[in-house]
């Protein structure tokens, strides 16, 4: 390992040369009070910068052992320092020569608390994974402004975000505190018999539809619980906290249009991850494998058995190992939902307002006209009451326009100005007084989740001359090979930095898992035991910063909309 100041006589002797010469500064440098690792070096001013890397050793860092004491209280001061890396990394940024010359970026966290590979904070130490931009004019070497970026802009951003004594002691155990507490709640609510909590004072409306953080002004409303919903809880750090508890079984929020139902189930999608404190929705825990169902026109379908919600089409296409391109909103609405109980959930999330409406409901007057023998799709609402009593899965819906599902509903939220009230008494006397006269259409049974068995020619990461041709394109599209994964319509992917590690996991499973005989199911229990036994750098033996963990079903999201993708059914022998 080289001393700073070998590295600041490197660049001088550097200044002037081609920009392929800065190779030469690949390695390890010692500064008064941490390491710096360089460990790639960009080809180009233009290309994608530098990555570098901070060691800080506890006894310079000096962080508390309460900060790392648990896993949980780790990733929430992680959390807390990439932020404020990025938030001075920002105010030191400043243009030094062409192309990306003088950018120091890192992968800072957004509202939800994410386990991430841009900052881990243990026993032995803080490190920091982070990117710079090399200075060059055209594509000369600028090392007088290296010298700058690499000896004084980054350890003072180092000094500034990875060092205890530069923070509030307080702001640090709060993060510590409610990453903790969440973990917590999250973990006893099945055995509250509730799969979500919605605290008292919580704030769910957010800015923008692009915009996650806090609505602020004097029209918004803090959540309170109705009386009859309300429970305490008695966490670990915050002590006592009262808030709407929503037990397992069939769920309806309803109310008029803008009076926040939609609100309440994007809190709720959103709350399978922990949140920053100052957020509002610190507190708003739904159980880990919630998924958000939608409808999702045009999406490619493979060997899902849909028999359940669609069966008897014309001409006698078969339904259970129903395989389309282009996929209707209903048919796309059962499969989303076959393939998240072929993952595995507990509860499911759903909004009439980007369901299809006719898998969501068909009234006494239209089956008056069209006999269920000419009608392929069994409606959701015959079904929803099967999945809870055979299956265990809780669902969680959004009505605006439907009180059939009165019916089947074990508790109905009634949303009047943001303000929730319990209508399930009421609700249960307009069934008394109407009854719709409709006739269940779902038979006697749910039917079966048929388990699937990816083949592994069929993901085939390959372009051109490269074998594995790999590239996230923003949050929600990845290319694989030659194909483009389309995750617009999976909205509980949050971060781009979810989408690099779902990418990268592909790969992995693929390589280690997927090999014509473990089903998906298997193949994902497998990856996410690897990964809980050595982190999300077994993604990437280069020590990337751009990972934050994702779950089972948005992997399995990815994996299904490969539009290469073919499978067979576990008890079936025909290939697809």
């Amino acid at each position: 390992m080289q001393q700073a100041n070998e590295l600041e006589r490197l660049l001088r002797r550097l200044d002037g040369r081609g920009y392929k010469a800065y190779k030469d500064i690949a390695g390890a440098y010692q500064f008064d009070t941490f390491t710096l690792f360089i460990d790639h070096v960009q080809g180009d001013p233009f290309a994608a910068p530098s990555r570098l890397r901070v060691v800080v050793p506890q006894a310079v860092a000096h962080f508390p052992a309460h900060a790392y004491a648990t896993p949980s209280r780790a990733v929430g001061v992680a959390n807390l320092l990439a932020r404020r890396f990025g938030e001075l990394a920002r105010e030191q940024d400043r243009r030094r020569g062409s192309g990306k010359s003088g950018l120091i970026s890192i992968d800072a966290p957004g509202q939800e608390m994410l386990p991430i590979t841009a900052v881990k904070v243990t026993t032995e130490g803080v490190e920091c994974r982070f990117a710079v931009g090399l200075p060059a004019r055209g594509r000369t070497i600028l090392g007088r402004e290296a010298i700058a970026l690499l000896l004084h802009d980054v350890p003072a951003v180092v000094r500034g975000a990875l060092f205890f004594a530069a923070y509030d002691p307080a702001e640090v155990k709060r993060y510590a505190d409610v990453n903790e507490d969440a973990d917590w709640l999250r973990a006893h609510l099945p055995e509250m018999g509730l799969v979500a909590f919605v605290a008292d004072g919580a704030i769910l409306p957010r800015r923008s539809g692009v915009d996650e953080r806090p609505l602020t002004g004097k029209r918004v409303v803090p959540f309170q619980s109705p009386d009859s919903l309300r429970v305490q809880v008695n966490l670990p750090n915050h002590g006592p906290l009262t808030g709407m508890g929503i037990r397992r079984g069939v769920t309806l929020i309803v109310g008029g249009g803008y009076h926040g139902k939609s609100t309440l189930l994007r809190a709720l999608e959103r709350g399978v991850y922990n949140h920053i404190p100052g957020d509002g929705r610190e507190f708003v825990i739904t159980v880990g494998d919630a998924v958000k169902i939608r409808a999702e026109d045009g999406r490619r379908i493979t060997g899902v058995n849909i028999r359940p919600f669609i069966d008897n089409l014309p001409f006698g296409q078969s339904t259970a190992n129903f395989e389309t391109d282009n996929a209707s909103g209903s048919t796309s609405q059962a499969a989303n939902i076959m393939e998240a109980l072929e993952v595995g959930t507990s509860l499911l999330l759903i909004d009439e307002d980007t369901s299809a409406t006719n898998f969501m409901i068909r009234d006494h007057r239209m089956q008056a006209l069209i006999a269920k023998d000419a009608e392929p799709i069994t409606p959701f609402i015959d079904k929803v009451r099967q999945l809870y009593e055979e299956r265990g899965v809780s669902t969680v819906i959004v009505v605006g326009g439907s009180g059939d599902y009165f019916d089947v509903a074990d508790c109905v939220i009634a949303m009047h100005a943001y303000t929730p009230w319990d209508a399930t008494e009421a609700a249960r006397e307009i069934v008394r007084r109407f009854p719709t006269g409709r006739v269940a259409e779902g038979g006697e049974h749910f039917g079966d989740v048929i388990p699937r068995i990816p083949l592994p020619k069929s993901i085939d990461p390959s372009k051109g001359r490269a074998d594995a041709k790999v590239k996230v394109r923003g949050m929600h599209h990845i290319q694989f090979g030659r194909h483009d994964i389309d995750l617009s319509a999976v909205e509980q992917v949050v971060d781009t930095s979810q989408t690099e590690a779902i990418a990268a996991a592909l790969l992995y499973a693929r390589e280690h898992y997927m090999d014509g005989t473990r089903t998906l199911r298997e193949i994902i229990e497998a990856l996410f035991a690897d990964i809980e036994r050595e982190g999300l750098d077994l993604l990437d033996r280069r020590r990337v910063g751009w990972f934050a963990a994702f779950r089972p079903h948005e992997f399995a999201a990815a994996l299904n909309r490969l539009r290469t993708l073919r499978v067979r059914q576990a008890d079936a022998a025909e290939e697809r």
